[in-house]
């Protein structure tokens, strides 16, 4: 009975439920909306994001053109950039902000920036336990005298957990160094600095969604942990 949709433990993540939707949507119309606002200088975010690469001694990362919308990342294993098509050929504030955003994980990898190094590190045992955490809850549960289960399921998740907190000043960090790389060269003008702070912004605020949303399931799990017991 605790996995039934009307559980009232489901109330700790309604306000995460809203965030998210609200996050989702700010990210979704503030890109939109600035893709459409031409930048005065034409770069595109290939430009920015080579010029950029260059300008830090990553001469050796390579930018590559990643199918899908809003699909930009920084590879850390393979040590490569890729941008969504309308990043990598537009010219829009949109498009530039988020090139240098992904530049600033670049720059952040090859100096070793500690919070990055962290989440590297945990990424493994984050993914395995936001995934297995499910297994041991429901199990803690249906097995009668293995409630042992759920405590080992709440641990998991509770890793999957700490990479979403961790990735908090990763992100804030790459936005920060984006803003102003992008300032310093000139490949935005004084009119279009606050515009591409907030399709920087938009997108951070995914991130602490996630975050809540994560925050908000351990702490249900918690929850019914101590209901069973």
């Amino acid at each position: 009975m605790y996995f039934m949709p009307f559980d009232s433990s489901m109330m700790i993540l309604i306000p995460a439920i809203i965030f998210t939707m609200y996050a989702q949507s700010k990210v979704k119309t503030t890109f939109n909306k600035y893709l459409r606002m031409p930048t005065k200088k034409g770069y595109t975010g290939y430009d920015v994001a080579r010029t950029l690469l260059d300008q830090n001694d990553l001469r050796n990362v390579p930018i590559e053109m990643a199918r899908g919308h809003l699909s930009d990342h920084y590879d850390p294993r393979g040590r490569v950039l890729r941008l969504s098509n309308e990043v990598y050929r537009g010219s829009s504030v949109a498009s530039i902000s988020v090139a240098a955003h992904e530049v600033g994980h670049a720059i952040q990898h090859a100096r070793g920036y500690v919070p990055l190094t962290f989440r590297n590190a945990i990424f493994p045992v984050a993914s395995f336990g936001s995934s297995a955490a499910w297994f041991f809850i429901m199990a803690g549960f249906l097995i009668s005298g293995f409630e042992v289960l759920l405590d080992v399921g709440i641990l998991l998740y509770a890793a999957a957990v700490l990479f979403q907190v961790v990735t908090l000043p990763v992100e804030f960090n790459a936005s920060s160094r984006a803003l102003r790389l992008l300032d310093a060269n000139g490949f935005i003008s004084r009119d279009e600095y606050k515009p591409s702070q907030k399709v920087l912004k938009a997108a951070a605020l995914t991130y602490v969604a996630a975050m809540a949303a994560a925050v908000a399931q351990l702490l249900r799990f918690i929850v019914l942990r101590n209901r069973r017991n």
